[in-house]
């Protein structure tokens, strides 16, 4: 039974089967939904120059595959290995985008080498900054060690709906819902982290994406009010 189970939970046929029709649903809610954006065109203008590394909070997660700008770039989301993440994962694929699975067995060393191939490929990083398992709204390591090693811009996210529902998880995860008015923000964050940057800079670039964060939050949801 325990077999079983690993294997469902390991599935990626079960990860698309959940998927689909999530996809199909957030579609539904673009589509019926009246939206506005702020700083798209600054983020096409930064990628036709190369990768951005793009972040955002877990619980404005659902969202950014359909709404990141495929046409300017493609983006590889990093998801973990748990059901939700690999369910996470094929639902960039449905969208369209490359997404990345980070095994927690895998070094941190290995990861980033594996995201460094892939800005130096040309496609961006997308990281939720407090996930995958929180607390929420607070900026973990390995954002700020992707901005320190892949040295481009970094863009926060965020998206907010005037119909939705909060959900009890750790995130409050907002989910849309359709006949809805819309808005998206993405911003760039300015972050001083060199290559070699030392633990004081470190904590610097994380309180100025924490607040940048914030502040892309606070934007998307002022803007359907």
């Amino acid at each position: 039974m325990r077999a079983l189970r690993k294997r469902i939970e390991t599935s990626a046929t079960l990860a698309k089967l959940i998927a689909t029709p999530v996809g199909w649903y957030l579609r539904l809610c673009i589509a019926t939904s009246r939206w506005e954006t702020s700083g798209l065109e600054a983020l096409k203008a930064d990628l036709a120059e190369g990768p951005v590394l793009c972040v955002l909070w877990h619980g404005r997660l659902l969202m950014i595959a359909p709404h990141w700008p495929r046409e300017a770039g493609t983006l590889s989301c990093l998801h973990d290995t748990a059901p939700v993440g690999r369910a996470a994962g094929a639902l960039q694929t449905h969208f369209g985008l490359d997404p990345f699975e980070m095994s927690a067995r895998r070094s941190n060393i290995a990861t980033s080498r594996d995201v460094m191939k892939r800005a130096k490929a040309g496609i961006s990083i997308g990281i939720t900054a407090d996930g995958p398992t929180g607390p929420g709204y607070g900026v973990k390591d390995a954002p700020l060690e992707w901005a320190r090693t892949i040295q481009r811009p970094v863009y926060g996210y965020a998206f907010a709906t005037k119909r939705h529902r909060l959900l009890k998880t750790w995130d409050r995860m907002m989910v849309p819902l359709p006949f809805s008015r819309g808005a998206y923000v993405f911003q760039r964050i300015n972050l001083d982290i060199p290559r070699k940057a030392t633990d004081l800079q470190i904590e610097t670039a994380r309180e100025a994406m924490q607040n940048g964060l914030n502040a892309v939050t606070t934007q998307a949801d002022d803007m359907i009010r």
